[in-house]
This record gives structure tokens, C-alpha cells and sequence, in this order.
């Protein structure tokens, strides 16, 4: 159990921190290619798109036949996508190509196949608190991988850095090799269920469709500070460096609020601690924005939106377990994650677009309040019910409601 949760907090980590350091290749790449930034969005924004569209038919692939062959194929894929940006001059499509590679790379190696892993090896009574323990080693990657990527840029160009990048998620499939699938002990004890009667199940439920809205903020939101931060900053003056600093400072508060969440999952209600995670994040950009912009309040802003960055990961798991069980685990979580790519699509090609249109980002931070406060009200308003008496299997501990 140790050896998985290791190597499950180092891969996401690596996955992850290669996808949220990815705003730092924009200003290197668009000047040097002559593409605007509204198609270094769209790459990114396809990236996400792909990632949400194939991370339920990679979960349902997983829920199958184990992690361990899923995460080795979409490692390779996933470096292959990263190595691709570096012929997008004399390749037409290579971006967009890359963007659709390294969306399948991230299905696989991130959170969506892992978590459900790692789910059904945990007794319910510690799920959230290790789940969250995990999300938050996970958190770590970009803490160490956007000043890494910043330095090789800085040194050697972007596009030596972007093979590193690849080489890296091709070290994921070598880690993933002693991964193995644990019993189904602390699973639910459920009547067999087929695929797609689970999914329709799912569907028909009022909170699961509620939960599923409100996750489509937080991809819009995050992937769109992620995407475009770097460039925000550099149009307020801010020196280049504080970029991926602020993106470091989101990795490192991540893993500290990823892991209290955690725990807080354990003892209160999940569907409110998530609607209450929606609200904050809001009421920070807007104190973000209100301020004069500088690097003191970039640096604030990067460490509490980072506090408040993938708790929702432990509180959906939850979520979907209590509710739903854990048999299509990945299969549901991955419905679910579908609505969060959305969301980060339109987040980081919307960025695109505005900036090109209007030459600043008012309108697209606008945006993200508008649709954060949306995400708070339905979040908090979910019916958590489960569609059908479902009893934990050896255990009666309660869980939160």
C-alpha cells in the first residue's frame, strides 16, 4: 500500500506539473513562431478538451483491465504529444496534434486512473484523508517543474526545455511498472452493475449532474490562470521570472490545502467544503484584481488560490464512492471530469481570444467570477443522496454528509 501511494503522489506530481507549467512556454513560443496567443490557447485549451472527452473511456479501460498497462501506454503518448511542439514550425498541425496527444498522456497519468486506485485500497473511514495525502505529493510537481522549465528556457531555449518536458513523462511508464491493482476489499457492496446502467444512473441523478456543472468552473478557472497568468503579468509590468515563481507558490500551497481538505472531507460536509472552495477562490481573484498588481500580490494571490487548487480532488472522490460506489469508479469520476475540461478548454482558449480582441484580459476575469459565484450556488445546493441503499463492506464508520 506504501509502494503505491508513493509512486501514485510521483507520478500525478509529474503529470500534473508538466501540464500547469505549460504557460511558460507562451511568450518564448508565440515570438519566435509568430502565432498569436489565441492559438497557443487553443493547443492548451485542445489539450484539456481531449483529456476531459477520453478520460472516462481511459477510466473504463482501467476499470477493466487494472492501472498499470493504462499508465504505461499514456506515458508514451503523453511525451510523444510534448516532443511534437518542437516542430511546429516545420510541421503544420503539430501544435494542435501535440495538444491532442498530450490530452490522452494526461487521462491516463493523472488524477482520474490513480485516484480510483488508490480509492478502492482505502477503508472509507481514511479515503478522503489518503486521497487527499496523495493529491497533495501531487500537488508538489509544479512547485519544482515551472522554475525548472523557466531556468532551462532561460539557458537553453524553449525547445530544449520542452524535450526535457517529454523525456520526463516518459519516465512515468518506468514508475508505473511495479503499480498493482489492490483487491476490491473496501469496496461497496452493490448488485452487479453493468457499465451503462451505472452511467445512466448516474445521469438521472439531480446532485451528480449539480456536482458535474459545478466542476465546470473550476477547470475554467484554473486553466485560464495557468494559461495566461504569465502573460497577465508581463502586460502589468511584472518581470518574467515572477511568473513561474507565482506558479512554484500554487504547486507548494497546493499540497497544504490539498492535504487539509483532505481531512476536513473526513469530518464535514464534502459538498459544502467543495461550493465553499468555489467561492473563496472567487473572492480571491477579486481582491487580486482590486489591488495594484505587483509582485507582492501576485506572490499572495499564487499562494491562496494555490491552498485552494485541487482540494476538490479528495472531496469529489468522496463524493462519487459514497454515492455511487466504487465498481466504475473511473468510469463516473471521469463523466465528472469531462465537465472540469470543458471548462478548462473554454478557459484557456477564451483567454486567447480576449486578449487578441481587446488587447487585455478585463473582460476574461470578469468571466471567472461570473461563473465562480455559478459553481458556489449549485455546489452548495447538491443533493447528496445515494440513487439506492448501498452499505459499506466491512466497515460501518460513518462518513460525512
Amino acid at each position: 500500500m506504501l509502494l503505491l501511494l508513493i509512486l501514485s503522489g510521483v507520478i500525478i506530481a509529474l503529470c500534473m506539473g508538466l501540464r500547469q507549467s505549460l504557460g511558460i512556454f507562451m511568450r518564448p513560443m508565440t515570438v519566435e513562431l509568430g502565432i498569436s496567443a489565441a492559438t497557443f490557447g487553443f493547443a492548451i485549451a485542445l489539450q484539456n478538451i481531449v483529456w476531459g472527452v477520453s478520460q472516462p473511456f481511459v477510466g473504463a479501460v482501467a476499470d477493466r483491465y487494472g492501472a498499470r498497462p493504462v499508465l504505461i501506454a499514456t506515458s508514451f503518448i503523453y511525451a510523444a504529444g510534448l516532443a511534437l511542439m518542437v516542430f511546429a514550425r516545420s510541421f503544420p498541425g503539430a501544435l494542435e496534434l501535440a495538444g491532442f496527444l498530450a490530452g490522452i498522456g494526461t487521462a491516463g497519468t493523472g488524477f482520474g486512473v490513480l485516484i480510483g486506485t488508490i480509492a478502492r485500497a482505502t477503508p472509507p473511514e481514511r479515503r478522503t484523508q489518503t486521497v487527499g495525502l496523495v493529491a497533495a505529493v501531487g500537488s508538489l510537481g509544479t512547485m519544482v517543474l515551472a522554475p525548472f522549465g523557466q531556468w532551462f528556457i532561460d539557458g537553453f531555449g524553449w525547445k530544449a526545455a520542452m524535450i526535457g518536458f517529454a523525456a520526463i513523462a516518459g519516465s512515468m511508464a518506468l514508475l508505473s511498472l511495479p503499480i498493482r491493482e489492490s483487491p476490491q476489499a473496501h469496496s461497496i457492496v452493490t448488485k452487479k452493475q453493468k457499465l451503462g446502467d451505472a452511467a445512466r444512473e448516474a445521469m438521472s441523478h439531480r446532485g451528480y449532474l449539480f456536482m458535474t456543472a459545478a466542476f465546470f468552473a473550476c477547470g475554467f478557472q484554473l486553466v485560464f490562470i495557468t494559461t495566461h497568468l504569465p502573460a497577465y503579468l508581463q502586460i502589468c509590468g511584472v518581470a518574467p521570472g515572477v511568473a513561474a515563481s507565482a506558479l512554484a507558490l500554487i504547486g507548494f500551497f497546493n499540497a497544504i490545502g490539498t492535504y487539509l481538505f483532505g481531512h476536513l472531507g473526513a469530518r464535514y460536509s464534502q459538498k459544502h467544503l467543495l461550493a465553499m472552495i468555489y467561492l473563496l477562490r472567487t473572492l480571491i481573484i477579486i481582491a487580486f484584481l482590486a489591488v495594484p498588481i505587483s509582485q507582492a500580490s501576485t506572490l499572495v494571490f499564487a499562494a491562496a488560490m494555490g491552498f485552494l487548487w485541487l482540494g476538490v480532488a479528495p472531496l469529489i472522490t468522496g463524493i462519487i464512492g459514497r454515492v455511487f460506489g466504487l465498481t466504475h469508479f473511473n468510469t463516473l469520476y471521469g463523466i465528472v471530469f469531462l465537465s472540469h475540461q470543458l471548462g478548462s478548454f473554454f478557459g484557456a482558449w477564451m483567454g486567447g481570444l480576449v486578449l487578441d480582441r481587446f488587447g487585455n484580459y478585463n473582460v476574461a476575469w470578469g468571466a471567472l467570477i461570473a461563473i465562480g459565484l455559478t459553481a458556489f450556488t449549485l455546489q452548495w445546493l447538491m443533493d447528496e443522496r445515494p440513487p439506492v441503499e448501498r452499505k459499506p463492506a466491512g466497515a460501518n464508520a460513518p462518513l460525512p454528509a
